[in-house]
């Protein structure tokens, strides 16, 4: 390589570093998402100084080519072009009762489909697996805790995993009682008795537009009306829409992921997400919200969670570890607040206990040290794998496909065009092989037809670099 950059060449080194890199790019040696050499080795490898490829990384990153991560190093950007972005939808004008199961257990039957390609599931921990740590742990815990292991555990969770969890909220300035937090099996169950505490059967819930399938049919399965409230792809629901729903329509809660949303993977800011908790405890609207992937951000910092904002205790917040240590293990939690009493009557009623045996393990690996270290890690990765999917949609794709940029998470929003149907392709893909989430499930009111969901949260490979090509075949196929 040293021969490419040249000490007798009118242009200045750092700019020759800069086009070597654009080179890299454009012939596919070095592809988005990718990590680029560290400054010393570049430097040896180019015969030229270290400050020399600091400033051409540098400028790199201010043409918006290139990113710096802190203590990671530089990684390739993908070329992102403004036409791209999914189109914001209207609000709806009355809330609606939900009919979306069929074709539900149709998705979630393909995601369990033997030798599929899944990205139909949301599983970011594939991307950075946790099993041989977790082994270790459980074996660790089974020799310490003896009979105890098998038995039943406290109704409201083991102990010292909720202090653990207490003490991370702490980072934040959000005092939680240990009476308040209740340990749930997965943040589904917390979702569920989050509802039920501040609910009853015909009440209306707003909830995002496009919102996870799993909050739709949580509402249908209680007897609930969902509102739609647009989501913006970049920073969360539009608080004018959402405060004119408050005007129209009696909302008795609000269930929003504002730290990452799935599908989209919007990010609202914290000044936006306390103008929303101020909103709707003038209100006094309750807002639920659904915090499950705000570990995996890939902004600077971390969202605040949405209890920090509240002074009235309207806001309920649900979380777990099924996004950041082991879906398996279905250990998820509710801050419940003053509704604390009705949601621990309703965890006893529903479930009675979540698996000791899990909660335990996770404790001790939350301890240890390991799951942050691991979380680091998935974060780096799920971050380049989505570089390089949205670089090989922008390769394999229809030009009328407008594709989300997530600033977290595991999943992508794709927008192909009113002229295609996501049911069908989602059909298609499944024959052969591939298994997609469309997005007619992700609304209450059958928006999102020419909608697909993808996941990037698998080891990355050929494969799944193929199976996208194969995808984009297919969406030929799928025209109305």
């Amino acid at each position: 390589m040293s021969l490419v950059i040249s000490k007798t060449n009118h242009d200045f080194l750092y700019q020759q570093v800069m086009q070597l890199v654009r080179e890299l790019s454009e012939q596919g040696t070095l592809l988005p998402g990718e990590k680029l050499p560290s400054l010393r080795k570049m430097a040896t490898k180019l015969n030229v100084s270290i400050p020399t490829v600091k400033l051409a990384y540098q400028s790199l990153e201010a043409q918006g080519l290139v990113e710096a991560r802190e203590k990671s190093g530089y990684f390739l950007k993908t070329a992102h072009t403004q036409l791209a972005r999914p189109k914001r939808v209207k609000l709806n004008r009355e809330p609606v009762s939900v009919n979306m199961q069929v074709l539900i257990e149709q998705v979630y039957d393909a995601i369990h489909q033997a030798d599929v390609v899944p990205f139909g599931i949301a599983n970011p921990v594939a991307a950075a697996p946790t099993d041989k740590m977790l082994s270790r742990t459980m074996r660790r815990v089974m020799s310490i805790a003896g009979s105890r292991a098998i038995n039943y555990g406290a109704m409201d969770g083991f102990a010292p995993l909720k202090k653990q969890l207490i003490h991370r909220y702490l980072d934040f300035g959000i005092g939680v009682d240990s009476q308040e937090l209740v340990i749930t099996n997965g943040a589904q169950e917390a979702l569920a008795i989050a509802l039920k505490c501040v609910t009853k059967v015909g009440d209306v819930v707003a909830i995002e537009s496009p919102c996870y399938f799993g909050i739709i049919e949580l509402i249908e399965s209680l007897g609930l009306k969902a509102l739609e409230i647009p989501l913006c792809p970049d920073d969360g629901i539009w608080l004018d829409d959402l405060s004119q729903a408050l005007h129209d329509h009696d909302i008795k809660a609000c269930v929003f992921s504002t730290s990452i949303n799935n599908p989209v993977g919007s990010f609202m800011p914290d000044h936006k997400r306390k103008q929303l908790v101020e909103l709707l405890e003038s209100q006094d609207v309750v807002l639920i919200e659904d915090d499950v992937y705000g570990d995996l951000h890939f902004t600077p910092q971390r969202g605040t969670p949405a209890q920090a904002y509240s002074t009235k205790g309207l806001v309920l917040t649900c979380a777990s570890f099924s996004k950041t240590a082991a879906p398996s293990y279905r250990v998820g939690w509710l801050i419940a607040g003053k509704f604390a009493a009705k949601a621990r009557r309703y965890k006893r009623a529903l479930s009675c206990s979540t698996s000791l045996i899990n909660q335990w393990t996770l404790y001790e690996f939350i301890v240890s040290g390991d799951y942050d270290r691991n979380i680091k890690l998935l974060r780096q990765r799920l971050r380049s794998n989505k570089e390089r999917m949205i670089w090989c949609l922008h390769q394999a794709f229809p030009s009328t496909a407008r594709i989300s940029d997530p600033q977290g998470g595991c999943v992508i929003w794709i927008d192909l065009g009113a002229a295609y149907d996501s049911v069908k392709l989602f059909q298609l893909a499944l024959e052969s092989g591939i298994s997609i989430t469309p997005g007619y499930i992700f609304s209450a009111t059958n928006k999102y037809r020419s909608c697909i969901r993808l996941s990037y949260g698998l080891p990355w490979g050929e494969k799944i670099e193929q199976a996208i090509i194969k995808l984009g075949e297919l969406v030929h196929l799928a025209k109305k």
